[in-house]
């Protein structure tokens, strides 16, 4: 950072030597998090986030990536003082800002799982309503891509085309269940969106618990066709529950959530800010 403008240290502050991490990503997204900025007088007492020099300029630092920007005094302040630690929010930074940053990709993943299956648990309904009205002409249609190709008439395909003579053979109450069980995967898939977009613990448990029971039938489909789909599938399942289990600490293991919630405090307190630049 000593290279860069205006994200050099303050005269007399040792840096901490960190390489390019989530901290500096979320500034660049958001910009820097910095106090005392329209504080008409800054004192020994604020030392530890702001600092003034003999020639006039002020040094701020970021309270996420740690970054002191020079910065001249206010023409107009809107305050006597910097804020005190009472009015300061601190925003994440170490490890839950990390873990921030895997849930909501995580959090994504299920989103995407939840659109899908929702239009797809629609069209189990609609068909399921509109069966017998479509039925005719897709035996027309049908017949009429066969015939044109010197084929067979009649529905006689496999894939697709099998797929849907069993679709159209089913019993209406066979496609309602199938609607509901895909409506209800897809509820559960938003309701782990949600939750794990907000960090919720209680989403970190049902994620893991629902991926780990999808691994079972996805392990056993590579058993009769490999496909890269398949196989990429399994393995964004497997990261996405040893995550969960060992970088997120459920079910007691590596300490618990007290271990979890003493990780947060080490890296997101008052103290983290001591720690990497105790005293200057």
């Amino acid at each position: 950072m000593a290279d860069t403008p205006g994200l050099v240290p303050a005269p007399g502050v040792r840096p901490r030597r960190r390489g390019i991490g989530y901290e500096l990503l979320e500034c660049a997204l958001h910009s820097h998090r910095l106090v005392g900025t329209d504080a008409a007088r800054v004192g020994p007492g604020d030392a530890l986030l702001v600092r003034e020099t003999p020639d006039g300029h002020r040094w701020h630092r970021c309270l996420r990536c740690d970054a002191w920007l020079a910065l001249p005094p206010p023409d107009r302040p809107g305050r006597e003082v910097p804020e005190q630690r009472a009015e300061i929010g601190l925003p994440l930074r170490g490890r839950p800002l990390r873990d921030r940053y895997v849930l909501r990709l995580i959090a994504i993943d299920r989103l995407v799982h939840f659109l899908v299956l929702g239009v797809l648990a629609v069209a189990v309904f609609l068909f399921a309503h509109e069966r017998e009205r479509l039925r005719g002409p897709f035996y027309r249609v049908v017949d009429d891509l066969q015939n044109g190709v010197g084929g067979p008439s009649g529905v006689h395909g496999h894939g697709l085309l099998g797929d849907l003579e069993k679709a159209f053979a089913a019993h209406d109450r066979t496609l309602w269940v199938i609607g509901v069980v895909i409506a209800a995967y897809a509820v559960l898939e938003g309701v782990e969106a949600v939750g794990l977009w907000r960090a919720a613990r209680w989403a970190e448990y049902l994620t893991f618990v629902a991926t780990s029971v999808l691994l079972i039938p996805e392990v056993y489909e590579l058993t009769g066709h490999v496909s890269a789909l398949k196989v990429c599938t399994l393995l964004i399942n497997l990261a996405v529950v040893g995550y969960l289990l060992f970088a997120k600490r459920l079910f007691g293991l590596r300490g618990g959530g007290r271990a979890e919630e003493a990780v947060r405090e080490r890296d997101n307190g008052w103290q983290a800010l001591e720690r990497v630049y105790p005293g200057g």
